[in-house]
Protein backbone atom coordinates (compact mmCIF):
# COMPACT_ATOMS: atom_id res chain seq x y z
CA UNK A 1 0.00 0.00 0.00
CA UNK A 2 2.79 2.43 1.06
CA UNK A 3 4.86 1.79 -2.03
CA UNK A 4 1.82 2.47 -4.31
CA UNK A 5 1.33 5.60 -2.65
CA UNK A 6 4.63 6.52 -3.10
CA UNK A 7 4.47 5.60 -6.95
CA UNK A 8 1.59 7.82 -7.46
CA UNK A 9 3.07 10.85 -5.28
CA UNK A 10 6.36 10.15 -7.68
CA UNK A 11 4.28 10.48 -10.92
CA UNK A 12 2.43 13.54 -9.63
CA UNK A 13 5.42 15.36 -8.27
CA UNK A 14 7.01 14.32 -11.90
CA UNK A 15 3.85 15.58 -13.97
CA UNK A 16 4.21 18.71 -11.80
CA UNK A 17 7.28 19.71 -12.78
CA UNK A 18 7.41 18.85 -16.22
CA UNK A 19 4.34 21.38 -16.56
CA UNK A 20 5.97 23.96 -14.24
CA UNK A 21 9.00 23.16 -16.37
CA UNK A 22 6.90 24.12 -19.56
CA UNK A 23 5.17 27.31 -18.61
CA UNK A 24 8.53 28.32 -16.57
CA UNK A 25 10.36 27.94 -20.75
CA UNK A 26 7.43 29.26 -22.70
CA UNK A 27 7.14 32.43 -20.15
CA UNK A 28 11.30 32.87 -19.76
CA UNK A 29 13.05 31.71 -23.14
CA UNK A 30 10.09 31.74 -25.71
CA UNK A 31 8.28 34.62 -24.60
CA UNK A 32 10.41 36.83 -26.82
CA UNK A 33 10.25 34.61 -29.99
CA UNK A 34 6.58 34.46 -29.45
CA UNK A 35 5.82 37.82 -29.15
CA UNK A 36 7.80 38.43 -32.28
CA UNK A 37 5.56 35.73 -33.84
CA UNK A 38 3.59 36.73 -37.12
CA UNK A 39 0.87 34.60 -36.61
CA UNK A 40 0.50 35.87 -32.88
CA UNK A 41 -2.31 38.47 -33.24
CA UNK A 42 -3.13 39.18 -29.28
CA UNK A 43 0.73 40.15 -29.26
CA UNK A 44 0.18 42.51 -32.06
CA UNK A 45 -2.75 43.81 -31.17
CA UNK A 46 -1.92 44.72 -27.56
CA UNK A 47 1.44 46.66 -28.94
CA UNK A 48 -1.18 48.38 -31.24
CA UNK A 49 -3.34 49.36 -28.28
CA UNK A 50 -0.59 50.63 -25.87
CA UNK A 51 -0.02 54.47 -24.42
CA UNK A 52 2.69 54.99 -27.24
CA UNK A 53 5.07 57.90 -26.40
CA UNK A 54 5.04 60.67 -28.33
CA UNK A 55 7.52 62.19 -31.06
CA UNK A 56 8.47 65.79 -29.81
CA UNK A 57 9.62 68.91 -31.81
CA UNK A 58 10.56 72.06 -29.66
CA UNK A 59 8.54 70.26 -26.54
CA UNK A 60 5.17 69.94 -29.33
CA UNK A 61 4.11 66.38 -30.01
CA UNK A 62 4.10 65.47 -33.86
CA UNK A 63 3.04 62.08 -33.15
CA UNK A 64 1.11 61.39 -30.05
CA UNK A 65 -0.98 58.54 -29.06
CA UNK A 66 -4.86 59.81 -27.76
CA UNK A 67 -7.34 57.71 -25.56
CA UNK A 68 -9.50 56.03 -28.10
CA UNK A 69 -13.28 54.50 -27.39
CA UNK A 70 -12.63 50.95 -29.10
CA UNK A 71 -11.12 47.82 -28.45
CA UNK A 72 -7.28 49.37 -29.11
CA UNK A 73 -7.75 51.96 -25.96
CA UNK A 74 -5.32 54.66 -27.69
CA UNK A 75 -4.96 56.02 -31.56
CA UNK A 76 -1.69 57.63 -33.01
CA UNK A 77 -1.82 60.36 -34.37
CA UNK A 78 0.50 62.61 -36.30
CA UNK A 79 0.62 66.41 -36.11
CA UNK A 80 1.82 68.37 -39.53
CA UNK A 81 2.11 65.27 -41.30
CA UNK A 82 3.66 65.60 -44.64
CA UNK A 83 6.19 67.90 -43.65
CA UNK A 84 7.00 65.00 -40.79
CA UNK A 85 6.19 62.04 -42.87
CA UNK A 86 9.49 60.97 -43.66
CA UNK A 87 10.99 61.89 -40.11
CA UNK A 88 8.31 60.03 -38.04
CA UNK A 89 7.32 57.40 -40.21
CA UNK A 90 4.30 55.37 -39.72
CA UNK A 91 2.68 53.09 -36.91
CA UNK A 92 0.26 51.06 -38.62
CA UNK A 93 -2.17 48.09 -37.82
CA UNK A 94 -2.31 46.95 -41.74
CA UNK A 95 1.05 48.07 -42.52
CA UNK A 96 3.68 47.75 -40.36
CA UNK A 97 5.76 50.84 -38.65
CA UNK A 98 8.96 52.84 -40.62
CA UNK A 99 11.22 55.59 -39.62
CA UNK A 100 11.62 56.74 -36.23
CA UNK A 101 8.57 54.90 -35.41
CA UNK A 102 10.63 51.36 -36.19
CA UNK A 103 14.04 52.76 -35.12
CA UNK A 104 12.70 53.88 -31.70
CA UNK A 105 9.97 51.46 -31.21
CA UNK A 106 11.22 49.77 -28.07
CA UNK A 107 11.34 53.53 -26.19
CA UNK A 108 8.20 54.81 -27.40
CA UNK A 109 6.29 51.58 -26.39
CA UNK A 110 7.93 51.55 -23.34
CA UNK A 111 9.66 48.07 -23.85
CA UNK A 112 13.46 48.97 -23.81
CA UNK A 113 15.98 47.89 -21.11
CA UNK A 114 15.98 51.74 -19.62
CA UNK A 115 11.90 51.62 -18.56
CA UNK A 116 12.79 48.01 -16.82
CA UNK A 117 11.82 49.80 -13.66
CA UNK A 118 8.75 52.27 -14.78
CA UNK A 119 7.13 48.66 -16.06
CA UNK A 120 7.56 47.19 -12.54
CA UNK A 121 6.15 50.03 -10.89
CA UNK A 122 3.25 50.35 -13.16
CA UNK A 123 2.57 46.61 -13.08
CA UNK A 124 2.31 46.19 -9.14
CA UNK A 125 0.69 50.31 -8.80
CA UNK A 126 -2.21 48.67 -11.76
CA UNK A 127 -1.23 52.17 -13.66
CA UNK A 128 -1.48 52.54 -17.59
CA UNK A 129 1.47 51.42 -19.20
CA UNK A 130 3.24 54.08 -21.42
CA UNK A 131 6.14 54.70 -23.39
CA UNK A 132 8.39 57.02 -23.47
CA UNK A 133 9.22 60.78 -25.85
CA UNK A 134 11.86 61.62 -27.89
CA UNK A 135 12.67 64.62 -28.84
CA UNK A 136 14.31 65.55 -32.00
CA UNK A 137 17.07 68.35 -32.66
CA UNK A 138 14.81 69.63 -35.56
CA UNK A 139 14.12 73.14 -35.38
CA UNK A 140 10.36 74.12 -36.17
CA UNK A 141 10.85 77.16 -38.03
CA UNK A 142 13.70 75.91 -39.96
CA UNK A 143 11.67 72.79 -40.85
CA UNK A 144 8.83 74.79 -42.19
CA UNK A 145 11.01 76.91 -44.06
CA UNK A 146 12.38 74.44 -45.88
CA UNK A 147 9.32 72.46 -46.63
CA UNK A 148 7.77 75.36 -47.86
CA UNK A 149 10.67 76.04 -50.62
CA UNK A 150 10.08 72.35 -52.50
CA UNK A 151 6.62 73.40 -54.78
CA UNK A 152 3.77 71.07 -54.55
CA UNK A 153 4.76 68.23 -56.97
CA UNK A 154 8.38 68.91 -57.22
CA UNK A 155 10.35 65.83 -56.23
CA UNK A 156 13.51 67.33 -53.74
CA UNK A 157 15.18 67.22 -50.66
CA UNK A 158 16.75 69.41 -48.38
CA UNK A 159 19.16 68.79 -44.95
CA UNK A 160 20.48 71.57 -42.33
CA UNK A 161 22.46 70.14 -39.85
CA UNK A 162 24.89 72.12 -37.56
CA UNK A 163 28.79 71.07 -38.63
CA UNK A 164 29.75 71.14 -35.17
CA UNK A 165 27.55 68.65 -33.54
CA UNK A 166 26.07 66.90 -36.64
CA UNK A 167 22.47 68.23 -35.13
CA UNK A 168 19.84 67.74 -37.97
CA UNK A 169 18.31 71.03 -37.64
CA UNK A 170 15.54 70.55 -40.76
CA UNK A 171 15.00 67.58 -43.17
CA UNK A 172 12.45 67.65 -45.62
CA UNK A 173 11.37 65.64 -48.91
CA UNK A 174 8.68 65.93 -51.58
CA UNK A 175 6.55 64.17 -52.48
CA UNK A 176 5.03 63.25 -48.80
CA UNK A 177 2.12 61.40 -47.52
CA UNK A 178 -0.45 61.93 -44.53
CA UNK A 179 0.79 59.29 -41.99
CA UNK A 180 -3.45 59.41 -40.50
CA UNK A 181 -4.52 57.61 -43.10
CA UNK A 182 -2.10 54.85 -42.10
CA UNK A 183 -2.95 54.78 -38.41
CA UNK A 184 -6.75 53.95 -38.40
CA UNK A 185 -8.55 51.38 -36.67
CA UNK A 186 -10.29 50.34 -39.42
CA UNK A 187 -8.46 47.69 -41.67
CA UNK A 188 -10.54 48.27 -45.06
CA UNK A 189 -10.32 52.11 -44.99
CA UNK A 190 -6.92 51.68 -44.11
CA UNK A 191 -5.61 49.78 -47.04
CA UNK A 192 -8.30 51.80 -49.49
CA UNK A 193 -5.94 55.32 -48.14
CA UNK A 194 -3.24 53.05 -48.90
CA UNK A 195 -4.58 52.13 -52.17
CA UNK A 196 -4.88 56.38 -52.78
CA UNK A 197 -0.84 56.86 -51.45
CA UNK A 198 0.72 54.27 -53.28
CA UNK A 199 -0.75 56.37 -56.72
CA UNK A 200 1.65 59.12 -55.53
CA UNK A 201 4.80 59.33 -58.52
CA UNK A 202 8.28 58.75 -56.48
CA UNK A 203 6.90 58.09 -53.08
CA UNK A 204 7.51 55.15 -51.19
CA UNK A 205 6.09 55.46 -47.41
CA UNK A 206 8.85 53.08 -46.28
CA UNK A 207 11.61 55.33 -47.69
CA UNK A 208 13.25 58.62 -46.80
CA UNK A 209 14.26 60.45 -49.55
CA UNK A 210 16.83 62.45 -47.70
CA UNK A 211 18.48 59.64 -45.92
CA UNK A 212 17.90 57.17 -48.51
CA UNK A 213 17.61 57.96 -51.81
CA UNK A 214 20.29 57.77 -54.31
CA UNK A 215 21.01 60.49 -56.51
CA UNK A 216 24.03 61.64 -59.12
CA UNK A 217 25.61 64.43 -57.45
CA UNK A 218 27.00 66.23 -60.81
CA UNK A 219 29.56 69.32 -59.42
CA UNK A 220 29.30 69.28 -56.07
CA UNK A 221 31.06 65.95 -56.30
CA UNK A 222 33.85 68.34 -57.26
CA UNK A 223 34.34 68.98 -53.19
CA UNK A 224 35.78 65.52 -53.19
CA UNK A 225 37.99 65.41 -55.70
CA UNK A 226 39.49 68.85 -54.37
CA UNK A 227 39.84 66.98 -50.70
CA UNK A 228 41.63 64.23 -52.28
CA UNK A 229 43.91 66.61 -54.56
CA UNK A 230 45.23 68.07 -51.72
CA UNK A 231 45.34 65.39 -49.25
CA UNK A 232 47.24 63.38 -52.01
CA UNK A 233 50.54 66.19 -51.58
CA UNK A 234 50.56 65.97 -55.39
CA UNK A 235 48.62 69.16 -55.85
CA UNK A 236 47.83 72.30 -53.70
CA UNK A 237 46.92 75.93 -53.78
CA UNK A 238 50.07 77.11 -57.06
CA UNK A 239 48.94 73.99 -58.75
CA UNK A 240 48.36 74.55 -62.69
CA UNK A 241 45.93 71.78 -64.64
CA UNK A 242 45.33 72.11 -68.24
CA UNK A 243 41.57 73.45 -68.55
CA UNK A 244 40.47 72.68 -72.52
CA UNK A 245 37.47 73.31 -74.02
CA UNK A 246 36.57 69.55 -74.37
CA UNK A 247 38.77 66.60 -72.79
CA UNK A 248 39.31 63.32 -75.44
CA UNK A 249 37.93 60.40 -73.42
CA UNK A 250 40.18 57.61 -74.54
CA UNK A 251 39.07 54.11 -75.72
CA UNK A 252 36.15 56.46 -77.07
CA UNK A 253 34.94 58.93 -79.70
CA UNK A 254 33.53 61.13 -77.10
CA UNK A 255 34.51 63.82 -75.51
CA UNK A 256 34.08 65.68 -71.88
CA UNK A 257 32.71 69.41 -72.67
CA UNK A 258 33.91 71.86 -69.89
CA UNK A 259 31.10 73.76 -68.14
CA UNK A 260 29.71 76.57 -70.49
CA UNK A 261 27.22 79.03 -68.86
CA UNK A 262 30.52 80.12 -66.14
CA UNK A 263 34.06 81.41 -66.76
CA UNK A 264 35.56 78.54 -67.98
CA UNK A 265 36.56 79.40 -71.22
CA UNK A 266 38.19 82.62 -70.10
CA UNK A 267 41.73 80.61 -69.10
CA UNK A 268 43.38 77.71 -70.91
CA UNK A 269 44.60 76.87 -67.57
CA UNK A 270 43.55 76.63 -63.84
CA UNK A 271 44.60 76.23 -60.34
CA UNK A 272 42.15 74.71 -58.15
CA UNK A 273 40.88 77.46 -56.83
CA UNK A 274 39.48 78.62 -60.28
CA UNK A 275 38.93 75.19 -61.21
CA UNK A 276 35.95 74.93 -57.92
CA UNK A 277 34.57 78.53 -58.49
CA UNK A 278 33.85 78.52 -62.02
CA UNK A 279 33.20 74.45 -61.65
CA UNK A 280 34.99 73.76 -64.56
CA UNK A 281 35.10 70.23 -65.83
CA UNK A 282 37.80 69.17 -67.88
CA UNK A 283 40.65 69.97 -65.01
CA UNK A 284 39.04 67.68 -62.13
CA UNK A 285 38.60 65.09 -64.35
CA UNK A 286 42.34 65.53 -65.42
CA UNK A 287 42.49 65.27 -61.42
CA UNK A 288 41.20 62.07 -61.27
CA UNK A 289 43.11 60.74 -63.82
CA UNK A 290 46.73 61.79 -62.37
CA UNK A 291 45.83 60.37 -58.60
CA UNK A 292 43.57 57.19 -59.69
CA UNK A 293 40.28 56.43 -58.53
CA UNK A 294 41.47 53.94 -55.65
CA UNK A 295 42.34 57.77 -54.31
CA UNK A 296 39.10 59.31 -55.61
CA UNK A 297 37.57 56.47 -53.52
CA UNK A 298 39.46 56.40 -50.80
CA UNK A 299 38.99 60.41 -50.15
CA UNK A 300 34.71 59.81 -50.50
CA UNK A 301 34.89 56.92 -47.80
CA UNK A 302 36.79 59.51 -45.49
CA UNK A 303 33.35 61.23 -46.05
CA UNK A 304 30.95 58.46 -45.40
CA UNK A 305 30.54 56.98 -48.70
CA UNK A 306 30.27 53.46 -48.79
CA UNK A 307 28.85 53.09 -45.18
CA UNK A 308 25.43 52.58 -43.96
CA UNK A 309 24.66 53.65 -40.41
CA UNK A 310 21.69 54.74 -38.65
CA UNK A 311 20.72 58.36 -36.87
CA UNK A 312 19.12 56.39 -35.49
CA UNK A 313 16.83 56.00 -38.58
CA UNK A 314 18.68 54.25 -41.43
CA UNK A 315 21.08 55.75 -43.73
CA UNK A 316 21.49 53.90 -46.92
CA UNK A 317 25.49 54.09 -48.08
CA UNK A 318 26.68 56.37 -51.15
CA UNK A 319 28.14 55.52 -53.90
CA UNK A 320 31.58 55.65 -55.83
CA UNK A 321 31.74 53.46 -58.70
CA UNK A 322 35.00 51.09 -59.05
CA UNK A 323 36.76 49.17 -62.18
CA UNK A 324 36.49 51.90 -64.00
CA UNK A 325 38.06 52.84 -67.18
CA UNK A 326 39.55 56.40 -67.77
CA UNK A 327 36.25 57.55 -69.96
CA UNK A 328 34.05 56.36 -66.90
CA UNK A 329 36.99 57.35 -64.33
CA UNK A 330 36.86 61.34 -65.73
CA UNK A 331 32.96 61.23 -65.92
CA UNK A 332 32.72 60.00 -62.29
CA UNK A 333 35.10 62.50 -61.13
CA UNK A 334 32.28 65.11 -61.96
CA UNK A 335 29.63 63.54 -60.06
CA UNK A 336 28.18 61.75 -63.46
CA UNK A 337 28.49 58.09 -64.32
CA UNK A 338 27.81 55.74 -61.44
CA UNK A 339 28.28 58.21 -58.82
CA UNK A 340 25.30 58.16 -56.39
CA UNK A 341 24.93 60.47 -53.02
CA UNK A 342 22.25 60.44 -50.65
CA UNK A 343 21.08 64.62 -49.47
CA UNK A 344 22.40 63.57 -46.54
CA UNK A 345 25.99 62.88 -47.87
CA UNK A 346 26.53 65.94 -49.62
CA UNK A 347 25.68 67.43 -46.10
CA UNK A 348 28.37 65.44 -44.47
CA UNK A 349 30.55 66.02 -46.98
CA UNK A 350 30.39 69.83 -46.01
CA UNK A 351 29.92 69.56 -42.42
CA UNK A 352 33.40 67.99 -42.53
CA UNK A 353 35.08 70.62 -44.07
CA UNK A 354 33.46 73.37 -42.43
CA UNK A 355 34.37 71.61 -39.09
CA UNK A 356 38.13 72.04 -39.51
CA UNK A 357 37.93 68.40 -41.30
CA UNK A 358 36.26 66.62 -38.79
CA UNK A 359 32.76 64.57 -39.59
CA UNK A 360 30.39 64.30 -37.15
CA UNK A 361 27.98 61.64 -36.88
CA UNK A 362 24.34 62.97 -38.48
CA UNK A 363 21.88 62.80 -35.22
CA UNK A 364 18.38 63.06 -35.19
CA UNK A 365 17.69 62.68 -31.13
CA UNK A 366 17.83 65.19 -28.43
CA UNK A 367 16.66 63.16 -25.69
CA UNK A 368 14.36 60.64 -24.26
CA UNK A 369 12.48 61.36 -21.68
CA UNK A 370 10.60 58.37 -19.66
CA UNK A 371 6.71 59.05 -18.59
CA UNK A 372 7.87 60.93 -15.23
CA UNK A 373 10.01 63.68 -17.72
CA UNK A 374 13.46 61.87 -16.14
CA UNK A 375 16.19 61.97 -19.27
CA UNK A 376 16.77 58.04 -19.98
CA UNK A 377 19.19 59.19 -23.52
CA UNK A 378 20.93 62.28 -23.64
CA UNK A 379 22.85 61.67 -26.63
CA UNK A 380 25.95 63.20 -27.22
CA UNK A 381 27.87 64.46 -30.10
CA UNK A 382 30.17 61.82 -31.80
CA UNK A 383 32.91 61.88 -34.22
CA UNK A 384 32.07 60.08 -36.92
CA UNK A 385 35.93 60.49 -39.26
CA UNK A 386 38.42 62.18 -39.42
CA UNK A 387 37.84 63.36 -43.48
CA UNK A 388 40.83 65.61 -43.93
CA UNK A 389 43.47 67.80 -42.55
CA UNK A 390 42.22 71.24 -40.76
CA UNK A 391 44.82 73.20 -43.09
CA UNK A 392 43.11 71.61 -46.06
CA UNK A 393 39.72 72.32 -45.19
CA UNK A 394 39.83 75.66 -44.32
CA UNK A 395 41.87 76.31 -48.02
CA UNK A 396 38.76 74.25 -49.52
CA UNK A 397 36.46 76.85 -47.71
CA UNK A 398 38.18 79.96 -48.80
CA UNK A 399 37.86 78.20 -52.52
CA UNK A 400 34.00 77.86 -51.55
CA UNK A 401 33.46 81.73 -50.66
CA UNK A 402 35.14 82.43 -53.73
CA UNK A 403 32.71 80.29 -55.65
CA UNK A 404 29.42 82.75 -53.67
CA UNK A 405 31.41 85.66 -54.21
CA UNK A 406 32.46 85.44 -57.79
CA UNK A 407 31.58 82.09 -59.20
CA UNK A 408 28.05 79.71 -60.09
CA UNK A 409 26.70 80.53 -56.49
CA UNK A 410 26.16 84.32 -56.23
CA UNK A 411 22.43 84.07 -55.38
CA UNK A 412 23.38 82.58 -52.39
CA UNK A 413 25.46 85.44 -51.24
CA UNK A 414 24.94 87.07 -47.96
CA UNK A 415 25.98 90.90 -47.29
CA UNK A 416 28.36 91.00 -44.39
CA UNK A 417 28.29 86.85 -43.81
CA UNK A 418 30.62 85.05 -45.63
CA UNK A 419 29.19 82.12 -47.34
CA UNK A 420 30.86 78.67 -48.66
CA UNK A 421 29.18 77.10 -51.25
CA UNK A 422 29.24 74.51 -54.46
CA UNK A 423 26.85 74.15 -56.80
CA UNK A 424 25.87 71.32 -59.35
CA UNK A 425 23.68 70.14 -62.20
CA UNK A 426 23.94 66.57 -62.51
CA UNK A 427 22.38 65.31 -66.16
CA UNK A 428 19.59 62.63 -65.92
CA UNK A 429 17.58 60.69 -68.07
CA UNK A 430 14.53 62.38 -70.67
CA UNK A 431 16.96 65.55 -70.61
CA UNK A 432 15.96 67.24 -67.33
CA UNK A 433 18.68 67.53 -64.46
CA UNK A 434 19.18 67.33 -60.91
CA UNK A 435 19.79 71.02 -59.22
CA UNK A 436 22.18 70.99 -56.16
CA UNK A 437 23.27 73.32 -53.57
CA UNK A 438 25.64 72.46 -50.91
CA UNK A 439 27.14 74.87 -48.74
CA UNK A 440 28.10 76.66 -45.00
CA UNK A 441 28.07 79.85 -42.86
CA UNK A 442 30.01 81.70 -41.57
CA UNK A 443 32.62 80.78 -43.44
CA UNK A 444 35.24 81.53 -40.09
CA UNK A 445 32.95 80.15 -37.93
CA UNK A 446 30.56 77.90 -39.81
CA UNK A 447 27.15 77.41 -37.53
CA UNK A 448 24.33 75.82 -40.37
CA UNK A 449 25.52 73.84 -43.18
CA UNK A 450 22.66 73.10 -45.99
CA UNK A 451 22.48 70.74 -49.00
CA UNK A 452 19.63 71.46 -51.35
CA UNK A 453 18.77 68.91 -54.56
CA UNK A 454 15.82 69.63 -56.66
CA UNK A 455 15.50 66.41 -59.22
CA UNK A 456 14.65 66.03 -63.07
CA UNK A 457 13.93 69.98 -63.62
CA UNK A 458 15.71 71.86 -66.14
CA UNK A 459 18.41 74.38 -65.49
CA UNK A 460 16.46 77.29 -64.93
CA UNK A 461 14.03 76.23 -62.59
CA UNK A 462 17.35 74.42 -60.56
CA UNK A 463 18.82 77.56 -60.50
CA UNK A 464 16.23 79.33 -58.96
CA UNK A 465 15.23 76.78 -56.19
CA UNK A 466 18.73 76.21 -54.57
CA UNK A 467 21.03 79.00 -54.36
CA UNK A 468 18.41 81.89 -53.45
CA UNK A 469 16.67 79.12 -50.96
CA UNK A 470 19.53 78.33 -49.48
CA UNK A 471 20.55 82.27 -48.54
CA UNK A 472 17.08 82.14 -47.30
CA UNK A 473 17.92 79.18 -45.53
CA UNK A 474 20.87 80.32 -43.84
CA UNK A 475 19.81 83.70 -42.74
CA UNK A 476 17.14 82.16 -40.62
CA UNK A 477 19.23 80.06 -38.96
CA UNK A 478 21.83 83.26 -38.51
CA UNK A 479 19.36 85.38 -37.33
CA UNK A 480 17.70 83.06 -34.35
Amino acid sequence: MNQAIRSSWIVALTMFALVLGSLTFVQFFEAEALSENDWNNRALYQDFGKDRGSILVDGTPIAESVPSDDQFNFQRVYDQPEMYAHLTGFFSLVYGSSQLETAMSEELSGSSEELFFDRVVRLVSGAQSQGASVELTIDPQIQQLAWDMIPEGQQGSIVVMDPTTGDIIAMVSKPAYDPNLLAGHDSNEVINNFAQIADIPNLSIYFNPATESLVAPGSVFKLVDAAAALESGEFDAESVIPNPPVLELPGTDAGLPNFTNGGCASRTEADLEFALEQSCNTPFAQIAWELGQEAILEQAQRFGFGEGFQMPVDVTASQFPTDMDQAQLAQAAIGQFSVAVTPLQMAMVNAAIANDGVLMKPQLIKTVRAPDLSVIEDPEPEVFRESLSAENANLITDWMVNVTENGTAQPAAIPGVEVASKTGTAEVPDRATNAWYTGFAPADNPEVVVSIVMQNVDVATGAQLTSPNAKRLIEAVLNK
